[in-house]
């Protein structure tokens, strides 16, 4: 791992130390007030002083937060050392490995990711089912055909590991013999791979504890690793639906909706989403998108980087 990996942990990773870490937003104004005064914008490292901060433009406060961000460099240790008996990998966002389908986030893409299981299939093809807690038998057949169809076609099936149409379709999966990759809500500790053909995914820390915001928050990163996401259900309001009516709005993937004649699927293809019928689903290849994004589509800029 470099300095600058390094330096990104210190500053976004949640560390159990009870110091706020920097979002994004906060991130990318560092590295733009670095660049600008010393032409090195990944010299995000224990070398900056509150002085040195104080000098970029930052208040008195938020200069000596953001030192002793990077002052926690005992913490980091401990907290990689435990990762990695765990098989637990961080990733930052200048990572070799960093999935680069997340960068479709643009000024949302997260800064530091934490993987456990085969890292791999973080850059393989892949697409993304997200659902209800509570189907239909119509719904729990559409995320049983996905999660068999993904198997079946090679592609690796992103979900979001909760209860309904996320493990119904990672089940079928698995039981077909294809690979997972589940983007959680909480930390990795509880969460051990069955199989090399599953991993775990996390934003922030892999130690944090499952939150409502959480559970919204990784709906984005389940939408944006897809080339292409599929809707087995969805009411009119939710994660399901908040998540699906974003990704028409930023153009994260292409997004298919069951269309199951319910108030919320049918809301999303008026939206722009694709209709597809759970007859006509024999394969997730040939699906074609009919794209009619909300607004304008966030770009594959290096928006923090």
């Amino acid at each position: 791992m470099t300095a600058s990996e390094r330096g990104f942990l210190l500053l976004c990773a949640e560390l159990g130390d009870g110091r706020k870490p920097l979002t994004p937003a906060q991130l990318r104004t560092l590295r733009t007030r670095v660049l600008a005064r010393t032409g090195e914008a990944d010299d995000l490292d224990r070398a900056l002083t509150s002085a040195d901060l104080r000098a970029l433009g930052y208040d008195e406060d938020f200069a000596d937060r953001i030192a002793a961000l990077l002052g926690r460099e005992q913490e980091l240790q401990r907290y990689l050392s435990v990762a990695a008996e765990l098989g637990i990998r961080a990733l930052t966002r200048i990572s070799e490995v960093y999935p680069a389908r997340l960068r479709r986030l643009g000024d949302a893409a997260p800064a530091v990711l934490f993987c456990r299981g085969d890292i791999s299939l973080l850059h393989r093809p892949a697409v993304a089912l997200v659902g209800s807690r509570e189907l239909s038998p119509a719904g729990q057949r559409f995320a049983e055909r996905v999660g068999a169809l993904a198997a079946a076609e090679g592609f690796v099936l992103v979900s979001g590991n909760a209860q309904g149409a996320d493990r119904t379709a990672q089940n079928a999966c698995l039981a077909a013999g294809g690979s997972v990759l589940a983007v959680l809500p909480d930390g990795l500790q509880d969460h051990t791979p069955e199989t090399e053909r599953i991993a775990y995914l996390c934003e922030w820390g892999w130690h944090l504890p499952m939150i409502g915001y959480r559970a919204l928050e990784r709906n984005r990163l389940i939408h944006a690793l897809g080339e292409k996401t599929l809707v087995a259900q969805s009411h009119r309001a939710g994660g399901t639906w908040s998540g699906s009516e974003e990704n028409l709005r930023r153009g994260w993937s292409p997004l298919f909706v069951h269309d199951d004649g319910s108030e919320g699927c049918s809301t999303l293809i008026a939206l722009g989403a694709s209709p597809v019928q759970l007859d006509e689903l024999r394969s997730l290849q040939d699906l074609e998108p009919r794209w009619i994004p909300l607004g304008k589509e966030t770009k594959n800029s290096d928006c923090i980087f």
